[in-house]
């Protein structure tokens, strides 16, 4: 059975989103407090996690920041915080969406599907690709172990970040628009935040590129896109 953890510190929330999740038989726990929430993450066995930001003994950014150091299932953010640049945070330590409240309990539940659905079919690609190796230059990506390494070097990558590079790679010196990707690789359409490729890039020429700022392989193509370059 899919289990899933919510971490909110308003109970009612917290009970509302659970039986919603219920009626589509999944298994829920509720967590109060951001300690407690990592506690269990830690324990492992949750295939996704919903957080709030504002939460008691620990915020909900460091909480996914952690969560994300010890586990890759999906993470997504419910808060009422709704700026752009909290957005962009919550991206950047490894959300997998950010919803605002207040929100539809279907919607959300519609997004954890996607999500659930999308991360299932990474893991299970790793069973499935073939032994194919593709080198680029001080790049290698071993599709079938799913590592990649550069200079030699093994390289630590998320599954949204690497099938996003794998993504790349086989695409080269093409043209994708941030919304071209999203849809490629989020496969939401319209029901996320696009703000997150922007900052899976960022975390990809963070960990491949010599110079992030000066970028070799992943290029910045004013007004269209970004363009993967060999």
């Amino acid at each position: 059975m899919t289990r899933i953890l919510i971490v909110e510190d308003e109970l009612a929330i917290a009970e509302l989103q659970r039986d919603y999740f219920a009626l589509d038989g999944y298994e829920v726990d509720i967590c109060l407090t951001g300690t407690e929430g990592l506690q269990r993450a830690t324990e492992g066995g949750y295939d996704l996690i919903i957080l709030d930001l504002q939460l008691p003994g620990m915020d909900g950014f460091e909480l996914c920041k952690q969560i994300r150091e010890i586990c890759d299932v999906p993470i997504l953010i419910v808060s009422a915080k709704k700026e752009e640049a909290d957005k962009i945070r919550g991206f950047g330590l490894g959300a997998d969406d950010f919803v605002t409240k207040p929100f539809s309990p279907s919607e959300l539940v519609a997004r954890a599907k996607a999500h659930l659905s999308r991360y299932k079919r990474l893991v299970g690609s790793g069973k499935k690709e073939s032994a194919e190796v593709i080198r680029i230059r001080e790049l290698t990506i071993d599709k079938a172990s799913r590592r990649v390494y550069v200079h030699g070097r093994e390289v630590a990558f998320t599954a949204r970040e690497f099938e996003l590079l794998v993504f790349f790679a086989l695409h080269p010196n093409r043209v994708f628009s941030k919304e071209g990707l999203f849809e490629r690789i989020w496969g939401l359409e319209s029901m996320g935040d696009i703000a997150t490729v922007t900052v899976h890039v960022r975390r990809l020429r963070e960990k491949i590129e010599a110079d992030p700022s000066n970028p070799q392989f992943i290029e910045t193509v004013w007004g269209a896109g970004y363009r993967f370059t060999v």
